[in-house]
């Protein structure tokens, strides 16, 4: 690319100029559809007063934002039309590292996309409140999808996003070129402000569909320990405690290729595909057995692990990541 610059001369000088143009006009055009429906969030916790971004995701004032903010808190309010309004917390869930809030009022909200569509270098948005600023567009790319980092791991795959954050934009919305939300920013790379990690929009509609359907969030568990398999795959190596997988009939040794909608190639996968199990659901898994492969329904139970939604303590598997919350 280089090369060809050189050699285009100022042609092709002209050409970057018009790309970056072209960016450029993608960018304000998302904020200015937007906008309206992101917003400044301020609490108060055990240590004083505290400040971060949310963004609506319905017509009737239903918000998400990080659980920093949101979670372990209280005093919670809405900057809207230059009016602090008083917010509801609906539900905080530190295992995905998200709280859902409510206001009373009609409110516009952001449509959301698909982060299985995104891959490394797909460009991708935060609109944020960095600090005491006002609303802030940033521009970046997807770095990766990452299950764990420096030695913790993730719930499920987050978003790696390289995109420049700051303090105050925990639970601003990542957003593709279409102005849709396929993430939630939840912390930032460790001390710095290069990039930060989002969770998925999936796994934060999972969280979402629970609290509508039981009132709070139900982590689902098969109790199948799994490693990699001498040749390839996932290899079941064992059972943890009343494992319904067991129960239904998958075996030690068994080849995972599906849990539920996920198609399995590495232990990775797993983690992913476990993270949307709801206890009490039905489950479909396909193994690989003397090569013939054998589906199963399975019952998925409460995770036995699993910190209720109402429990406020950090959970063990939380990376140590920079708080992205700004203490006022």
């Amino acid at each position: 690319m280089i090369f060809v610059l050189l050699a285009a001369g100022a042609s092709g000088a002209k050409a970057v100029e018009n790309v970056g143009e072209a960016i450029a006009g993608e960018v304000r055009a998302v904020f200015e559809k937007c906008r309206t429906a992101v917003v400044k969030i301020e609490a108060v916790d055990e240590h004083g007063a505290l400040a971060g971004t949310g963004f609506f995701v319905d017509p009737n004032g239903t918000l998400y934002t990080s659980f920093t903010i949101g979670g372990d808190t209280h005093d919670i309010t809405v900057w809207i039309d230059g009016q602090k309004i008083p917010a509801e917390r609906l539900l905080s869930d530190s295992r995905s590292g998200i709280a859902i809030l409510k206001i009373d009022r009609q409110t516009p909200f952001l449509m959301l996309g698909k982060s299985s569509e995104l891959g490394v270098a797909s460009p991708v948005m935060v609109l944020g409140y960095p600090m005491d600023l006002p609303l802030t567009p940033a521009f970046g790319l997807v770095g990766g999808f990452d299950v764990k980092y420096l030695g913790h791991f993730f719930s499920t795959a987050h978003i790696r996003a390289n995109v420049p954050v700051q303090r105050g934009e925990g639970g601003a919305p990542l957003l593709n070129l279409h102005g849709e939300v396929i993430g939630v920013l939840i912390s930032s790379l460790e001390d710095n402000s290069s990039g930060g990690f989002a969770l998925p929009i999936e796994a934060a509609e999972k969280v979402r569909r629970d609290f509508l359907r039981f009132g709070e969030v139900r982590p689902g568990w098969l109790g199948v320990v799994v490693a990699a398999a001498e040749k390839e795959g996932v290899q079941v190596a064992d059972f943890a405690g009343d494992a319904p997988a067991q129960k239904a009939g998958v075996r030690r040794g068994d080849i995972l290729t599906q849990v539920g909608v996920t198609q399995i190639k590495s232990t990775e996968d797993v983690l992913n595909a476990s993270f949307y199990l709801t206890a009490g659901d039905e489950v479909p898994i396909t193994v690989l057995r003397d090569g013939k492969s054998i589906a199963f329904k399975v019952e998925s139970s409460a995770h036995p692990n699993a910190p209720r939604a109402t429990e406020q303590a950090l959970s063990p598997r939380k990376p140590r990541a920079m708080s992205l919350t700004t203490e006022k």
